[in-house]
């Protein structure tokens, strides 16, 4: 399920959240494979910041938009003339959606609709899609991995706001898109890990500033159970699913992406492996004290992903948690991370 660089090759893309973590690893990788890419995204969130570091502004045509203003978002999607639009923008963050309800919903919900509105009349757009996450459906803590036509839901305003998102993104394919014929798809993944994430209350870069800096990783929720993979493993994912759009518009609708359901791992899982990989890494496991509702309990079956496209996942836990860690620690120690990024990737393509 390698990229297509025949594919991608002269296509114009419109890719917004180019200045977020997946967003800017998606933006360099575009880049390798020779697409005329529009970014439009806020400026990074955080400093340091992946955007800023490997320079993923120099190789795109790089537009600091907020998609929650739908005039300023429709100026920028008609002058870019996309063929392919990757919409990875968004609010992606359970705890700040408890902070901050309103514009999460905002940004998640109505700059979806704001995006998919600007694409009605565009003759050009061919493929759109539009990216969630694991967390829209309605979780029941059950043993069982979630399906593409299980009910969605969402108890946290961030959960919530992507399931509505998904609505969304059906009601636009379904009443204004398809007769155009734009293909469009909605892509679930699970939790990504990866070098070049600098947010707060994501595990590995929490790990790493504290370990960095000789300090105790705490965890508050240590048997919570996630679909982790590289952030290689849906971006590779996203991309095979544009190719096969643009091929068969039939096969527009949602997909998830991850791990084999049995992979799912815990916290305490995925610190293990990490600590392995670093120096002076303690850790403390404490309850949670906050009281903020998170799932204990998430899979995803990949079946329809796997065979309706070929998606499989390449790297296993182990590696990709290795190579998060290896990436980390080189950047300290001063290499370059936009070399790092094209160096796991080159990797991946490779099957290494």
């Amino acid at each position: 399920m390698r990229p297509d660089p025949d594919f991608w090759r002269g296509k114009r893309v419109l890719l917004t959240g180019h200045t977020g973590f997946k967003g800017a690893w998606l933006a360099l990788w575009l880049q390798r494979l020779g697409a005329q890419v529009t970014g439009v995204a806020l400026p990074p969130a955080t400093d340091p910041n992946l955007f800023t570091l490997a320079q993923v502004g120099s190789g795109i045509e790089n537009h600091f938009c907020d998609i929650r203003s739908a005039q300023a978002l429709a100026m920028r999607v008609r002058a870019a003339r996309p063929e392919v639009v990757l919409h990875l923008a968004a609010q992606a963050l359970v705890r700040p959606g408890y902070a901050a309800p309103v514009d999460t919903f905002a940004t998640n919900v109505m700059g979806t609709a704001h995006l998919l509105d600007a694409l009605r009349g565009l003759a050009d757009v061919r493929v759109a899609v539009v990216v969630t996450t694991d967390k829209v459906y309605r979780n029941r803590e059950w043993a069982y991995p979630y399906r593409e036509d299980d009910p969605l839901g969402g108890h946290d305003p961030y959960s919530a706001s992507k399931a509505a998102a998904e609505l969304v993104t059906a009601s636009y394919r379904d009443s204004f898109l398809a007769a155009q014929g734009m293909a469009v798809a909605t892509a679930r993944a699970g939790n990504v890990i990866g070098g070049g994430d600098w947010a707060q209350d994501r595990l590995l870069p929490d790990a790493v500033r504290a370990w960095a800096a000789g300090q105790t990783l705490h965890i508050r929720r240590p048997e919570a159970t996630r679909p982790w993979q590289h952030v290689l493993e849906p971006l590779a994912a996203y991309l095979r699913l544009a190719e096969r759009l643009w091929a068969s518009p039939a096969l527009a609708g949602a997909y998830n992406f991850g791990p084999l359901p049995h992979e799912a791992a815990t916290v305490k899982n995925v610190v293990e492996l990490a600590s392995s990989d670093y120096p002076s890494s303690a850790t403390s496991y404490e309850k949670d004290s906050e009281k903020l509702h998170e799932a204990g309990w998430l899979a995803l079956e990949t079946a329809h992903a796997r065979q309706a496209l070929g998606v499989a996942p390449h790297w296993a836990l182990s590696t990709a948690v290795a190579r998060t860690m290896n990436w980390y620690r080189q950047q300290h120690g001063g290499a370059d991370a936009r070399t790092l990024c094209l160096a796991d990737i080159d990797a991946w393509e490779a099957r290494s």
